[in-house]
């Protein structure tokens, strides 16, 4: 069976490869594996690992990631740690720069933080002032769970200037309510 391949941008983003199927989609996220307990009890973890590995799969869900904002973004920014992952991807696709938001204390030159609540805890982000105030900038996640991390991410971007041009997740588990702090996040998936 032979698919169609994309001109070289559809939706004005640089598509390398064959259009994402509704099949690549729905494969995608039977690979999204829950692993009750962890990383404490009580929590049903959302592994993405699995859709990680497979190239159609994450092809496909980067390019839905992205579609939603096309022209709206100059830079593409990851969460830690599998944010880093899909962010990195998607900046590819897009051919635009990546910006990684990490965990407080791993980088060199933190010029922004903010403090979030977590669903089984509390932590802490920074960003570098890597880019130039006014940089349009989509925040990627793997999972919407409460909403804490887009929050802190958004803001962290805003202390350094930047226009938080919008955020992507890969699931959204609407139980946990993160839509409600984060309004215009775009999951590919629910549930």
């Amino acid at each position: 069976m032979t698919f169609p391949t994309l001109p070289p941008a559809v939706h004005g983003l640089p598509y390398r490869g064959r259009m994402p199927q509704y099949r690549d989609l729905t494969r995608a996220r039977s690979l999204i594996t829950p692993v009750a307990d962890f990383p404490a009890e009580g929590v049903v973890f959302q592994d993405v690992m699995p859709l990680l590995t497979d190239p159609v799969a994450l092809r496909a869900c980067v390019q839905e990631m992205l579609v939603p904002f096309f022209g709206r973004f100059d830079v593409v920014a990851g969460l830690e740690a599998r944010g880093f992952l899909l962010a990195g991807a998607a900046a590819m696709v897009a051919d635009v720069g990546l910006l990684p938001i990490r965990k407080a204390g791993k980088l060199p030159r933190p010029a922004a933080e903010a403090a979030y609540d977590l669903e089984y805890g509390r932590a802490c982000v920074e960003v570098q002032a890597d880019v130039e105030p006014g940089t349009r900038v989509l925040v990627l996640d793997d999972v919407l769970a409460t909403g804490g991390t887009l929050v802190a991410a958004h803001e962290v971007l805003r202390s350094i200037g930047c226009e938080v041009a919008g955020s992507a997740v890969l699931l959204e588990i609407p139980s946990l309510g993160g839509r409600s702090r984060v309004p215009d996040v775009h999951a590919v998936f629910a549930g």
